[in-house]
């Protein structure tokens, strides 16, 4: 079973009125605002999930930077999950600044069957990891409610892309040392990230965060994959595409070249994500 941990879809509204969205909203805009830069239906990752042989797509929202956009797009995740509950999976959007309105918003996306918050966007939402009054409830609630947070992490050092942002390896270990209980998904290798396990405290720290691997053709050469297994275990690395970014087999491609084992390319392609997720 292959399972791409990481994709992102919209409603045919916003696709329709990309424009006032784009003007609405800072973190679409920075990922939205060039024309060629695809947006999805749940009908068109489906159509592409058939074409590159992938079982199952983790859907994962954005960092708006509105209650109100969270709520209206989570309503499409969980609608387009509804529609092929076999096919995808959902993680909603919450503005954490909401207060009280994103915890009730975690908990209609829990009853409703999604698996957890994500992509966050500290950056672009405007609070920070750090602010325990804000996101000790969020975190509680989660936990609570056994839904992971999956959230954006970029490189502190390297080449600028559109929406690379500020949340590096310095920003997200204080909060995965706050709140051990808490499943975290650090996106794009949580920004090197893994590099510092060779610490063994960080190492013990990470034992409940996972990896994943969206966008990595754009990022690091395929020795990435070996590297980081051998560095906090294959368990820990998620395979994600970030489509529509890319086509789930940009990255799939890179693993034959990747010095891992079969054992290691069928756990990062759908095993440890089947565990994740209990199915």
């Amino acid at each position: 079973m292959i399972v791409d941990f990481h994709t992102h879809i919209f409603s045919p509204t916003i696709q329709e009125k990309r424009e006032t969205f784009l003007q609405q909203d800072c973190c679409f805009r920075l990922l939205y605002s060039h024309p060629k830069a695809k947006l999805a239906t749940a009908t068109d990752i489906i159509a592409s999930m058939d074409e590159h042989h992938i079982d199952i797509s983790v859907i994962v929202n954005l960092g708006w930077t509105s209650h109100e956009l969270c709520v209206m797009t989570n309503d499409y995740i969980l609608e387009s999950v509804a529609r092929y509950p076999k096919r995808l999976t959902g993680f909603c959007a919450i503005q954490p600044l909401a207060g009280d309105n994103a915890l009730k918003e975690i908990e209609r996306c829990a009853a409703a069957g999604a698996r957890g918050i994500g992509e966050i966007r500290p950056d672009m939402q405007g609070f920070s990891f750090s602010d325990t009054a804000i996101m000790q409830p969020v975190a509680q609630t989660l936990i609570e409610r056994n839904m992971m947070l999956l959230t954006h992490a970029s490189e502190p050092v390297g080449h600028q892309y559109a929406g690379k942002g500020s949340i590096t390896p310095d920003t997200i270990y204080p909060f995965i040392t706050k709140f051990p209980e808490l499943r975290i998904i650090c996106a794009h290798w949580g920004g090197g990230l893994p590099f510092y396990a060779l610490m063994p405290e960080v190492c013990a720290a990470l034992k409940n965060v996972y990896f994943d691997t969206a966008a990595t053709p754009f990022l690091y050469k395929p020795a990435i994959f070996k590297h980081i297994a051998d560095i906090i275990g294959s368990d820990h690395i998620l395979f994600g595409s970030d489509y529509p970014l890319m086509p789930p087999k940009r990255v799939l491609d890179q693993l034959p070249a990747s010095g891992l084992s079969k054992e290691d390319i069928e756990k990062i392609c759908g095993a440890n994500a089947q565990k994740l997720l209990s199915f």
